[in-house]
């Protein structure tokens, strides 16, 4: 019987990875392929390894291809490439599938997908890959450009990008960091329990882990047992990159304030709020879509999160249920490029262009302008975004502030723990950077205070 996605995880990687190409997004779809399947845990993290793997290194796996493709492979067949990606990226980065195994069974999926006309295309490319792959001409890490190209798998754009925001040795490190996997990292949930109980929790359970760099509720998984994490279903953790969880520590929410999350699902950083307030700030979370927004309510149950009410709402347009400079704090965490979350979404490196971003610029500044008015003399509102592009953070700042006299940028690095310096800028806004700060996210944050 021929295997299926539910069966092979081979065959579920090439069929995910077949939709992405298609333009969906490769979490929701991995997600659901896996929700479906029969595949034991073994099975999922192999699947789950093909897909981000392959997307992450693209760059670098069709370099190594067309080493070995006796013709250009933008004119193979697109299925007939993915299936040599995903036996490429095996013999490249996988040491625990030997050789044989990930040209055969690459071969075999190209049997029972019925593309018999490319067998032997597949079998002659994946072994010579094989035999030559110790002499592949990688470009060495000196040839900055190339390295970040076909060693690091950045397009050329992106390279450009990260070649104007650092020097050429940050660059290299950077390069490097987006093309490893993320780690996966917690927010104890402190309305449930705490950091040192958890870390024992998991420790029980067969996991290894180690406490955050900066921030005080942040875990680090770095070898997961085969058991599930502790506490899910009793709400004692969120996943949450680092990066993400220093941006509620950042807008200096208090209890008994009103705090707007403008841009709140999943709902992470909203779910943050309320335990930093112990659930005594009145939190309105705001979402563009309505099933965004039940993902926020269904979080807060989970977490214990009391003081959160969600609504729907584009700002894009002003929300006319709120009254001008209603609230103490905002959060306003922008759609954005996501540049700074590319070992998460992967494929967002390959689907992006800089026309995106000047189009997303656009719309951060319509957001920031809708609720700019609702933050009270005094008040403070956080503008962050998981990215790096200038257009998306300083030029974005810059240009507001020019506009708007009524608001100032604080120096977040003088108000800030001392431990914190090296995230914060001269001027002091946050970049963090994985290269720099332990692993997490590459992200952007500016807080301004609106004047009495």
């Amino acid at each position: 019987m021929a295997s299926t996605p539910t069966d092979s995880p081979r065959r579920a990687a090439y069929e995910i990875l077949q939709r992405v190409d298609d333009g969906a997004f490769a979490d929701v779809v991995l997600d659901t392929v896996l929700d479906r399947s029969k595949l034991d845990l073994r099975d999922r993290r192999l699947v789950t390894e093909l897909v981000y793997g392959v997307l992450r290194l693209l760059g670098r796996v069709d370099f190594a291809l067309s080493q070995f493709c006796n013709q250009p492979l933008q004119r193979l067949q697109p299925e007939i490439l993915w299936l040599l990606r995903l036996g490429a990226y095996q013999l490249l980065e996988l040491d625990r599938v030997p050789a044989h195994a990930a040209v055969n069974s690459t071969v075999e999926l190209t049997r029972q997908l019925r593309f018999e006309g490319a067998v032997g295309l597949v079998n002659a490319v994946l072994r010579s890959l094989d035999r030559g792959r110790a002499d592949i001409p990688w470009p060495p890490p000196e040839k900055i450009k190339p390295y970040l190209q076909y060693v690091c798998s950045q397009p050329v754009w992106l390279t450009k990008e990260i070649m104007r925001q650092l020097p050429n040795v940050e660059a290299r490190a950077f390069g490097e960091m987006l093309a490893t996997a993320p780690p996966l990292t917690l927010r104890v949930n402190s309305l449930k329990t705490n950091r040192d109980d958890y870390l024992a929790a998991l420790e029980t359970a067969g996991h290894q882990a180690v406490s955050t760099s900066f921030v005080p509720e942040g875990v680090t998984i770095v070898q997961r047992g085969e058991a599930p994490l502790p506490g899910d279903a009793e709400g004692w953790y969120q996943v949450q990159d680092e990066a993400s969880i220093l941006m509620a520590h950042l807008l200096d929410v208090q209890p008994g304030q009103q705090v707007l999350d403008a841009c709140a699902a999943p709902g992470g950083k909203t779910t943050h709020l309320a335990a930093l307030t112990e659930n005594r700030a009145e939190i309105l979370a705001l979402d563009k879509y309505q099933r965004r927004a039940e993902l926020i309510d269904e979080g807060a149950a989970r977490l214990g999160c009391t003081a959160i009410a969600t609504k729907t709402w584009d700002l894009i347009e002003t929300p006319n249920f709120i009254e001008p400079q209603r609230f103490d704090r905002i959060l306003l965490d922008a759609p954005c490029s996501g540049l700074g979350v590319l070992r998460r979404n992967p494929e967002g490196r390959w689907n992006k262009s800089p026309a995106n971003l000047r189009d997303l610029a656009e719309l951060q500044r319509q957001i920031l302008e809708t609720v700019a008015p609702l933050v009270k003399g005094g008040g403070k509102l956080l503008y962050s975004v998981c990215t790096f592009s200038h257009i998306e953070t300083d030029a974005l700042i810059d240009s507001f502030l020019a506009d708007h006299p009524e608001f100032v940028l604080e120096n977040l690095g003088e108000v800030m723990p001392s431990g914190w310096a090296d995230l914060f800028t001269a001027k002091g806004t946050l970049r963090s950077y994985p290269h720099r700060h332990g692993g997490m996210d590459a992200f952007f944050a500016a807080r301004l205070r609106r004047l009495e």
